[in-house]
C-alpha cells in the first residue's frame, strides 16, 4: 500500500504524519510550532521530512497559497506566513518526490474522497475560518484554472467600499462570511469596536436578541455568496469546514439557498474528514500522481 508523507503548514503550526492511500493517518500525529524566519522554517521542514521520508513513497504539503499546476511552487504572497516563504524550493526539501496543493484544495479533496462529499462527482468545500478558503470539484477532478489559483473567495459583495478585504480589495465576500466578517458585523451592530466571535456566540447561546440579530446578518451574508456559487458551479452539494462551519444552521441554509437558485438543488453538509483533512487530501492527491 503506497504511503505519504503529508504535511499541513499553517501560520501558528505544522502538523505531519504518515498517510495511507486510503485516507487512514498511521501512528502519531507530529506537531510543531511554526518558525518565525525563513530559513527555521526551511530547517524544519527538512527535519521533519528526514525523519520519516525513508518509510514513504512520496512528500505532500498542504500550504496557504495559490499552487502552480505542477504542484511544486507557490504563485502567490502567504501573509500568515514567514517574508519569502513563497520563494521555497519544496523538491529540495526531501530525496523523495515531493508534491505541494494549497490547503483548502487538499480539504476539499479529502472531502470529495473519504468526507461528506464522497458520493458526489461535484462538490465545493467552502472553510469558514479567520478567512474563507475553498476547493471546487468538476466531475471529480479538483478546479485549478489556468495557474492553479481558482477557488479564491474574493467576489465582491457590493460596491459600497464598507469593508476593505484582507486581500486589499473592498467587500469581498470572505470579509462578511468569515469568522472576522462575524465580528464585523457584531461591531455594525453594536457599535462596540472591542466585540468578539467569542462575545457573539456566547450572547447566542445565552438568548440574547442582538447576538442573534448578528449571527443572523452573518448568516445571510454566508447564503448570499453560496447562491452564487451554486448558480455558477452547479454543484450535487457545497461542504462547509472549518472553525466558523461548526455555529451554522446547515439545513436552514439549505433551504435559504435552494429557494434562490437558478440551478437544480444542491445540498449543503457538514464537513466529516476531520481536522487533519489537509494532510489527508495532500496525500490522497499526491499519490494518484505516483
Amino acid at each position: 500500500m503506497k504511503k505519504a508523507l503529508a504535511l499541513d503548514i499553517g501560520g501558528t503550526k505544522i502538523f505531519a504524519a504518515v498517510v495511507n492511500e486510503k485516507g487512514e493517518i498511521e501512528g502519531e500525529i507530529q506537531k510543531y510550532k511554526t518558525p518565525k524566519s525563513l530559513d527555521e522554517i526551511k530547517s524544519t521542514l527538512k527535519d521533519i521530512i528526514s525523519k520519516s521520508e525513508n518509510m514513504v513513497d512520496i512528500v505532500t504539503i498542504a500550504t496557504a497559497g495559490a499552487v502552480n499546476n505542477e504542484n511544486s511552487a507557490i504563485t502567490s504572497s502567504t501573509g500568515n506566513l514567514v517574508e519569502g516563504y513563497n520563494t521555497i524550493e519544496f523538491g529540495f526539501l526531501s530525496k523523495r518526490k515531493v508534491f505541494v496543493e494549497n490547503d483548502a484544495n487538499s480539504a476539499a479533496w479529502a472531502e470529495h474522497a473519504v468526507g461528506a462529499a464522497k458520493s458526489y462527482s461535484n462538490s465545493i468545500t467552502v472553510t469558514l475560518g479567520t478567512g474563507v478558503g475553498s476547493g471546487i470539484i468538476i466531475e471529480n477532478k479538483l478546479l485549478k484554472g489556468k495557474s492553479g489559483a481558482a477557488g479564491e473567495m474574493h467576489f465582491k459583495m457590493s460596491n459600497d467600499q464598507k469593508r476593505k478585504c484582507t486581500c486589499g480589495a473592498w467587500d469581498c465576500w470572505e470579509i462578511y462570511a468569515s469568522g472576522n466578517g462575524l465580528r464585523l458585523t457584531g461591531v455594525d451592530v453594536t457599535g462596540k469596536e472591542d466585540i468578539t466571535t467569542y462575545d457573539i456566540m456566547a450572547g447566542v447561546e445565552a438568548g440574547d436578541a442582538t447576538m442573534k440579530e448578528v449571527f443572523d446578518i452573518w448568516q445571510r451574508y454566508i447564503i448570499n455568496g453560496l447562491v452564487g456559487l451554486a448558480n455558477i458551479f452547479d454543484p450535487d452539494c457545497i461542504v462547509l469546514s472549518g472553525s466558523m462551519a461548526e455555529f451554522v444552521d446547515t439545513e436552514f441554509i439549505q433551504w435559504e439557498v435552494n429557494k434562490q437558485i437558478l440551478t437544480q438543488p444542491t445540498k449543503i453538509l457538514h464537513a466529516s474528514a476531520g481536522n487533519y483533512a489537509g494532510m489527508i487530501g495532500s496525500a490522497l492527491l499526491g499519490i494518484s500522481k505516483l
